[in-house]
């Protein structure tokens, strides 16, 4: 069977990458820096939305060897909350788009779900929610953590495992 690959673009559509097989993780992070991260890159001049109305920052997470831009990889910017920052927030330049983040040296990218269209696999956690800065209920759609559970990091090793073993 064909495993399943998932396209998504920038806004104008000059960009594109796709995600291969299911995702690590689908969650909505709450962290200081995936706040701050989301409210920068949606103040660009013609940007589009990353975050939820409540300020999370909702996620498709796959494993770097199941991640490709296809098209359009000359038109990424990397935006690092400070300089020394091992993580980019990475943006379409040609229509202010965020696309993913990646955090170096880890082995995974966390793509924004907000770039996708069609089914997707439902939110299976939110983390981080002790930094959440919204008034609005916080959704009950899936559990929430007060930082990152046990559950995402055993995931995040099961999948570095399965990696280095060509799995």
């Amino acid at each position: 069977m064909a495993s399943l690959i998932r396209d998504f673009t920038c806004a104008c559509g000059r960009v594109r990458c796709e995600a291969v097989g299911a995702p690590i993780i689908s969650a909505v992070c709450y962290c200081s820096d995936c706040q701050e991260g989301g409210r920068r890159i949606e103040a660009l001049p013609h940007a589009h939305l990353l975050r939820d109305p409540d300020g999370g920052t909702p996620y498709l997470t796959f494993r770097d060897d199941r991640f490709r831009c296809v098209a359009g990889e000359e038109l990424l910017e990397d935006h690092r909350l400070k300089p020394e920052s091992h993580t980019r927030r990475v943006v379409a330049s040609c229509c202010s788009t965020g696309m993913f983040l990646k955090f170096d040296p880890g082995f995974w990218v966390s793509t924004y779900r907000l770039r996708y269209t069609g089914d997707l696999p439902p939110i299976e956690m939110r983390t981080k929610v002790a930094r959440r800065r919204s008034a609005l209920p916080l959704p009950q759609d899936a559990p929430s953590f007060r930082g990152f559970p046990l559950r995402l990091i055993g995931r995040l090793i099961a999948a570095r495992l399965a990696m280095a073993l060509g799995r």
